[in-house]
């Protein structure tokens, strides 16, 4: 789901770039020395997932796990999402550092929204723990996959037909990030709730 370089308008890059600096400081700054762990691990975790890709006009179809980052982050995704992204631009030419500010945007803020809808459901019930994790991993894809389409017409309204392309190249993976959020957080519950942020021991 990263955007290439040379493919957004300059107004459209600054616009991404002023949101993503917004989302990054209040990341900072809600971030304290206890998180930091958890930040590095999940920032991993985003990392290795986009690993793979299918690629689709000027974007890319792999597995993102932004609903997970989120969820367990909130704002902090911001930073952490920004750390993994940087790293693939200069790793791997995943995306660009030109179009770093508006793919950080376009992942971190579905992360931050799940976080606030669906983390008051985790550990009610297994089942209500399970679908919360998946709502968290479908609706975050979708909500990535419709600002990537909203940012590429912005930049040129001959994108739109690509735009609605890539966001229904989406809807499996948004199933498959659904299942597999849900399967994680029902995990982590178990074994690691300390990793909830409302489930500290």
């Amino acid at each position: 789901m990263h955007i290439s370089e040379g493919i957004l308008s300059g107004p459209v890059m600054a616009a991404g770039a002023v949101v993503s600096l917004i989302g990054i400081t209040a990341g900072l700054k809600k971030n304290n020395y206890d998180q930091m762990v958890h930040v590095a691990i999940l920032a991993s975790v985003f990392f290795v997932a986009s690993l793979i890709h299918v690629n689709i006009g000027p974007v890319s179809v792999h597995l993102i796990l932004n609903g997970l980052v989120g969820l367990l982050l909130g704002i902090a995704a911001f930073p952490a999402i920004l750390t993994a992204l940087v790293l693939q631009s200069l790793f791997f030419q995943y995306g660009g550092l030109t179009a770093l500010g508006v793919n950080t945007v376009v992942m971190a803020v579905p992360a931050v929204l799940v976080h606030y809808f669906f983390l008051p459901l985790l550990g009610r019930t297994s089942r209500l723990t399970f679908v919360a994790g998946f709502l968290a991993g479908f609706v975050s894809i979708g909500l990535s996959s419709l600002l990537l389409g909203v940012a590429l017409w912005l930049t040129n309204e001959d994108f739109f037909k690509i735009s609605v392309a890539i966001i229904l190249a989406h809807v499996p993976l948004m199933i498959i990030e659904g299942i597999i959020t849900g399967f994680c957080v029902s995990f982590l519950l178990e074994v690691y709730p300390e990793i909830i942020p409302h489930k500290k021991k």
